[in-house]
């Protein structure tokens, strides 16, 4: 499953508002957890969140959030939960934003140049730009985007490749050249 997800999916660049609201949401919930648990429970997630629909969800209730919390397919953390809900409406207040719609906003912090690691201890978990990232998702209303969240999902959808100099995945995101 993890290795399938890293080679069809991880990295590959991820543009629409509701790919990159599921991607930044799914990374808030893997904060303290495995990715493994997240992905076995991703489908739970999208049929409990209306396939991360930010107009749906930022529409949840109280009702909802019980519902939610009683939802043993999902990851059942009340934080987390009223973090996605939350995001949801912020993402919607993006849309008339100058700095664009959520998707374009995030891609917003491409850095200049990727990392090139030769080795997994060189792989960052953090960047400028992922700090930059959060702190102005934070100023947009959005929670659970700390840096390093932050930085694992500009690895997610593409922003920046972290596949090791020698993988066979480097640069196939057409988005860095190897």
């Amino acid at each position: 499953m993890l290795r399938d997800y890293y080679d069809t999916e991880w990295g590959l660049p991820v543009r629409d508002e509701r790919g990159v609201f599921e991607r930044l949401s799914l990374e808030a919930f893997q904060s303290g957890l495995s990715w493994a648990t997240i992905l076995r429970k991703r489908p739970a997630f999208r049929e409990a969140f209306s396939g991360f629909a930010p107009e749906v969800v930022a529409g949840f209730g109280e009702a909802d959030v019980e519902r939610l919390m009683a939802d043993a397919g999902i990851v059942r953390n009340r934080a987390k939960v009223l973090a996605t809900i939350q995001n949801a409406r912020a993402t919607l207040g993006l849309r008339d934003d100058p700095d664009g719609d959520l998707a374009a906003y995030v891609w917003s912090f491409r850095p200049e140049r990727t990392p090139r690691p030769r080795t997994h201890a060189e792989v960052p978990t953090t960047s400028p730009e992922s700090l930059a990232l959060s702190k102005g998702l934070k100023r947009k209303g959005f929670t659970f985007v700390g840096p390093t969240t932050m930085y694992a999902l500009m690895e997610a959808i593409g922003i920046v490749d972290t596949h090791l100099l020698d993988s066979h995945r480097r640069g196939t995101s057409g988005v860095w050249p190897d």
